[in-house]
């Protein structure tokens, strides 16, 4: 991918954020991405215009496929009960996630971080709800680099209380409860596509080292839906539960 073509993307991103472009329905196949690491020198350059990174979002499709990442920010991040102002998402595609804060930090260097050390610096574990937007007209529309680029789809994410014993919790085999406006639209046990979530943040630590960001003390990372992606109108309540770890609960106005 050429800087050319990888600034015309930045440009495009950012101007549909500041309200200045509408946000389009199609993107020119020459602005593409060619590869996952073209989509990341976008998200990286188009983060620096967006404030703090406060946390990260990582998923995965499959238990055993390459996973897939985005920073937050602090103007994205909110906690438990807090309203979500109207005018940041145009999209609200809710989902309940399990998150873990990290109380040491995870500087990048040379060598990788271990799964040992990456365990050893998590503080505790949160039921949390992230709002999937996009600044393309509709969600999923495009090709997945581009949706990469943009932040991997990130809108919001609401942080629950945490539990400090975070080890006695196997997060696969946890129970959610996603309600919307006081009525249950999806419960079962387990439901994130990249199964073992813990395995997401051993790779996302030496991810973020690689590109000389690292994860600071005190980062949230959120690992994936648990109960897929539901679309809700403005105004909707909504409550994520996870009955061994807590609860967490917005209003998106």
């Amino acid at each position: 991918m050429t800087d050319v073509v990888s600034t015309d993307v930045v440009h495009l991103l950012l101007s549909v954020r500041n309200g200045k472009t509408p946000p389009p329905a199609h993107v020119d196949d020459n602005l593409v991405p060619l590869s996952i690491e073209d989509a990341y020198r976008i998200q990286d350059e188009v983060a620096q215009h967006l404030g703090p990174i406060v946390g990260w979002k990582v998923g995965a499709q499959t238990p055993s496929s390459e996973p897939f990442c985005a920073p937050i920010h602090a103007s994205t991040l909110f906690n438990d009960g807090a309203t979500v102002p109207h005018g940041l998402c145009r999209h609200l595609g809710v989902e309940a996630e399990i998150a873990y804060r990290f109380a040491r930090a995870l500087p990048p260097r040379e060598r990788d971080w271990t799964r040992d050390e990456v365990m050893d610096r998590i503080g505790t574990i949160h039921p949390v709800i992230e709002i999937l937007d996009t600044r393309f007209e509709t969600p999923g529309s495009q090709h997945k680099f581009l949706h990469t680029a943009d932040q991997q789809s990130h809108g919001a994410l609401i942080v629950g209380p945490g539990v400090a014993e975070w080890r006695k919790y196997n997060p696969v085999v946890e129970h959610v409860r996603l309600s919307i406006n006081d009525e249950t639209v999806a419960e079962h046990v387990g439901g994130n596509s990249a199964g073992d979530p813990l395995r997401l943040l051993v790779w996302l630590a030496n991810h973020a080292s690689r590109r000389n960001l690292g994860i600071d003390a005190g980062s949230i990372v959120t690992t994936g839906s648990t109960t897929g992606t539901i679309f809700v109108d403005h105004g909707a309540r909504v409550s994520a539960s996870f009955p061994a770890i807590g609860s967490v609960h917005t209003i998106l106005a």
